[in-house]
């Protein structure tokens, strides 16, 4: 069996805001990094899973018109709380330093931690990947990271390190002996993205 990992396009939204569950659009470059995913998708799909916010709603409908497409609410993004669309700059020093000391245990208030993330993420990865076929899941790039760091057994903390995750992504992970692995099909490097204040 295989699962193939699509990460959204990029989302219209300007740098350095924070944004995990916020149902934001993409930007007008939608089909071109569309075009480019389709070139990396394998001819027969069992199943196809898509988080509900529409930057990847959007794409698994444009990729897969013809087939079922689930909604799985398992695979948003984190949810950043009190925290969503504020400038990272924003957000208070005694309010933030906290997370930024201990992101994968620490809550973001009124939202999830990265370790919290994780187990809802690993719980329903490895519920699809224990059916057989191949699936596809249209995700975000927190989701994507906390599979890989899970499948490779990478501490969280590193996670950020050790998995370059950008738009429009597609990693193909297949399974021997019990045990997966990761390809990287296409991810194309679109600029670095802003996930703590400019000045951490």
């Amino acid at each position: 069996m295989a699962v193939y990992l699509i990460r959204h396009t990029a989302p219209a939204i300007e740098k350095g805001i924070c944004y995990g569950q916020a149902d934001i659009g993409v930007l007008d470059t939608f089909e071109a990094e569309a075009a480019i995913i389709s070139r990396h998708l394998p001819q027969h799909i069992t199943r196809i899973h898509s988080s509900p916010l529409q930057r990847c709603r959007r794409l698994a409908d444009h990729l897969f018109p013809e087939l079922t497409i689930v909604n799985e609410p398992r695979l948003k993004e984190i949810h950043c709380g009190e925290w969503e669309l504020q400038h990272w700059d924003a957000i208070p020093k005694e309010v933030i330093d906290p997370w930024m000391n201990d992101f994968v245990n620490v809550q973001i208030p009124g939202g999830e931690s990265y370790v919290q993330m994780h187990e809802r993420v690993v719980n329903c990865f490895n519920q699809l990947a224990a059916q057989e076929g191949t699936v596809v899941l249209v995700t975000h790039g927190g989701v994507i990271r906390s599979i890989l760091s899970h499948i490779t057994q990478t501490p969280l903390q590193n996670s950020f390190g050790v998995f370059a995750i950008h738009y429009g992504c597609v990693i193909k992970l297949e399974k021997h002996n019990g045990v997966f692995t990761y390809e990287s099909l296409s991810n194309i490097p679109t600029g670095k993205e802003q996930h703590k204040p400019s000045a951490k």
